[in-house]
């Protein structure tokens, strides 16, 4: 049975550049058997209630700010599966959860990126999640507890975001920067919270994790990760399978939750 999954899918240039998380990346994919589908639960889809992407053929959404001028001749032209995303909102509704389908959103960068690196190929259909930034890690591990069944389906699901994600520290520094003392102190203390499995500390990181916000100033970028969680079942355990560094404030570690 697949694992469900949380990577952290940095700048939209990270597919640009070669560094340890894209390498990483690239072999994620051809470590893992191949699923069905893959649901991807991503930081660049906020929405009130979770929204669920039916479309047939999602475009792929170039919001990428003023990057490389060269991302914005990458296409992902993954399929959609309408059939898994209708079932996926049955899962949601039997749980309680307000959902809808949109049939005609696209992929943004917090799908295409990761899944351009991990399956190059585009073969697999994709479905993207939205988050909710207004509520709280616990509605998100309540989602992705509505979704467990998908990984007895061949049905990879993905969490998209970012480990550390504070924006504002960038003043121009390489990609390769070394990242500063609190954004290893945060990482730090959340990977450890995980793979020991201290629930109540992770739902209630901002208060207890060091420099949680200022690592999060807003929590869109690690929400995906408690979607991926909740995913894999009330007895997860999570496994470390990647740690490195971009631009000196973003930690691109990524876990696998079995």
């Amino acid at each position: 049975m697949l694992p469900t999954l949380f990577v952290s899918h940095g700048a939209p240039d990270l597919v640009l550049h070669d560094v340890p998380a894209r390498q990483f990346l690239v072999g994620l994919g051809a470590s893992l058997p191949k699923p069905r589908a893959v649901v991807c639960i991503t930081a660049h889809w906020e929405t009130p209630y979770t929204m669920v992407g039916g479309a047939a053929r999602p475009p792929t959404i170039h919001d990428v700010g003023h990057f490389d001028d060269r991302l914005f001749q990458i296409h992902y032209p993954a399929p959609g599966d309408p059939v898994l995303a209708e079932q996926i909102s049955g899962l949601l509704h039997f749980a309680g959860l307000s959902n809808g389908v949109d049939k005609a959103r696209g992929l943004d960068h917090g799908v295409w990126v990761p899944l351009l690196l991990m399956y190059p190929d585009a073969s697999v259909p994709v479905v993207p999640i939205s988050i909710q930034p207004d509520l709280s890690p616990a509605h998100h591990l309540q989602v992705g507890r509505a979704l467990v069944s998908l990984r007895k389906e061949d049905v990879l699901v993905v969490g998209s975001g970012s480990f550390t994600h504070d924006l504002r520290r960038f003043r121009g520094q390489s990609i390769d920067s070394a990242t500063s003392e609190d954004v290893d102190a945060f990482a730090d203390w959340f990977g450890r919270a995980l793979t020991e499995g201290r629930m109540s500390d992770l739902l209630g990181y901002r208060a207890r994790a060091p420099h949680a916000k200022a690592n999060h100033p807003t929590e869109e970028h690690l929400l995906p990760l408690f979607v991926a969680l909740g995913a894999s079942g009330t007895d997860a355990h999570a496994e470390r399978l990647h740690t490195s560094g971009t631009y000196g404030f973003l930690r691109m570690d990524a876990f696998a939750f079995n």
